[in-house]
Order: C-alpha cells, then sequence, then structure tokens
C-alpha cells in the first residue's frame, strides 16, 4: 500500500492557526455575552440561559425568523432554476465563451453596499430609472419605501441579479467537464434533450449543484448588507430579516446579552440547516 506524504499540512497549519484564532477568539466573547447580563461600568452578572429562552419565546424573534426563512426559500427556488437554465444556454466553444464567461461575473465583483445603493437609487419612485419606467411609462404603481410588497419584490430581484451568476457559473463548469462522448452515445440512442438532462447532465452536475446551493444558502440566510442598504429593514418591519434585527438589537438598542444568544441560535440554525442540505445532497454518493 502507497504511503501518502502527509508534510504538505505543515505548509497550511500556520494559516489554520490564524482563521482558527480569528474565529475562536469572538465565538467566545459572545458565548461570553450569551450567559451574562450588564448594566454597564464593564460590570457582569451571570444570566444562564435565560437570554436564550427569552429569544426563543420573543414573537419578534420568530417574525424575523420567517422572513428570513421566506426570503431564503424564494432565493433558493428561483436562482437555482435559472442558474441552470442559463448554464445550458451558453456556448461551449467559441468566441462568446469568453464574452459570456466575464458577463456572469461581473454582477459578483460589485461590493455588497454599492450594490444596495445602485438598487436604492435604481428603485426609487421618482427619480430612479426603474421606478420611474413602472410608474410612469405603464402605470403601476410601485413604491419600494411604502408598500412591502414592491419592498419585497426589489430585493428578491436585487439578489437574482446580483448572485444567480454564481450558481450559473458553478453548473457550467459542471457541464464542461461533461465529455462529448456521452452525447454522441445520446444521439446514437435517438435521447430527447430533455432525456440528456436528466441523465447526463445533472447528475454530472450534481457535485457543482451541493456546493451551489449550499452557498447560495448560506449567503441568503446571512445576507445583511444589501437589503439593509436599499430598504433599511422597512416599509416598518416588512424587511427586517434575522440578520438586520439582530444588528439592531447589537447595535441599535445595545442589548448585548440577548443579541448574542440570537447570534448563536442564529449559527445555529444556519449549520444545522447546511449539514441537512449536505446530506441530503450527497446520500446516494455513500452506496
Amino acid at each position: 500500500m502507497r504511503k501518502v506524504n502527509q508534510k504538505g499540512w505543515l505548509f497550511v497549519l500556520p494559516v489554520v492557526i490564524l482563521v482558527a484564532f480569528n474565529a475562536l477568539v469572538p465565538m467566545m466573547t459572545v458565548v461570553n455575552y450569551s450567559v451574562q447580563e450588564t448594566f454597564g461600568n464593564n460590570q457582569f452578572f451571570w444570566h444562564g440561559l435565560g437570554w436564550f429562552q427569552d429569544i426563543l419565546r420573543s414573537e419578534r424573534f420568530h417574525a424575523a425568523l420567517g422572513r428570513q426563512v421566506l426570503f431564503t426559500v424564494t432565493i433558493l427556488l428561483i436562482e437555482v432554476p435559472l442558474g441552470i437554465a442559463i448554464a445550458l444556454a451558453m456556448p461551449r466553444k467559441g468566441f462568446w465563451v469568453p464574452v459570456c464567461l466575464v458577463t456572469m461575473a461581473l454582477p459578483m465583483l460589485i461590493p455588497w453596499n454599492v450594490v444596495g445603493a445602485m438598487w436604492n437609487i435604481f428603485a426609487l419612485p421618482d427619480i430612479g430609472l426603474l421606478g420611474y419606467f413602472l410608474n410612469h411609462v405603464l402605470g403601476i404603481d410601485y413604491n419600494m419605501t411604502r408598500d412591502p410588497v414592491a419592498a419585497w419584490i426589489t430585493i428578491i430581484v436585487m439578489d437574482v441579479w446580483h448572485w444567480t451568476s454564481l450558481v450559473v457559473l458553478l453548473c457550467y463548469a459542471g457541464l464542461v467537464s461533461i465529455p462529448d462522448a456521452y452525447y454522441q452515445a445520446a444521439r446514437i440512442d435517438g435521447a430527447s434533450n430533455w432525456a440528456v438532462f436528466r441523465h447526463i447532465q445533472l447528475p454530472k452536475m450534481k457535485h457543482v449543484l451541493t456546493i451551489a446551493v449550499l452557498l447560495r444558502f448560506m449567503d441568503s440566510f446571512n445576507i445583511y448588507t444589501e437589503p439593509f442598504v436599499l430598504t433599511g429593514g422597512g416599509p416598518g418591519n416588512s424587511t427586517t430579516l434575522l440578520s438586520i434585527d439582530l444588528v439592531k438589537m447589537a447595535l441599535g438598542q445595545f442589548d448585548l446579552g440577548p443579541a448574542a444568544a440570537m447570534s448563536l441560535i442564529y449559527f445555529s440554525i444556519t449549520l444545522l440547516v447546511s449539514w441537512l442540505f449536505y446530506t441530503l445532497m450527497t446520500r446516494h454518493d455513500t452506496h
């Protein structure tokens, strides 16, 4: 049996130690705050699991979590099928391949806060190009600053525009890795386009789709910057996602204990659902 050389891990060990240190110290600080109460002057008092119980019973937390789940589910249902469709439509050879790839990558190169600010100006009902077109050209009463439905649609469209490219590029990488022999065999057998997609393309994209779904779930479930810059959580609390509510509690109200408890619950939900996603999508690989 050939012996595997493990010395390569020594080269990445300093980075692993640095990342672990940068992750563990803030985590332990959050855990410390989550079990204590403070009344200022840097004085802390033991509070046990009280903050966790308060958060889990809070209607505010349930409402924010419900909005977060609705946003994430909507994003996954739109971006994953749309990304697959665009990847299938892109050329595999020729001049247009790099053009399409660069075009797809452009939205992801824009910083998150710039995306929110850009769509904020774009969607304003009076001066924004989108808002003016919908109101004055199409005659649709659109105002994301007053209408919760309009605000939700704007946030979803913004995220679809910004992040569908990630799914497209990952799926395209899976598609171009399929040997031509598979397609030649399918043509000889007279397979339809749907049969080719179902039995050749989709199975070969399974691993990259797993990565795409995991990344898009984690990103959309923890999204903060773009919707906060775009709507600030309004109108009212209609677009106050769990991440926005957490920041309001921690920095706006300065309730460090409840905010720390909420962040740990938030992290646990993300970790648990990501594990479930990965387990369900890779369970057949172990057989």
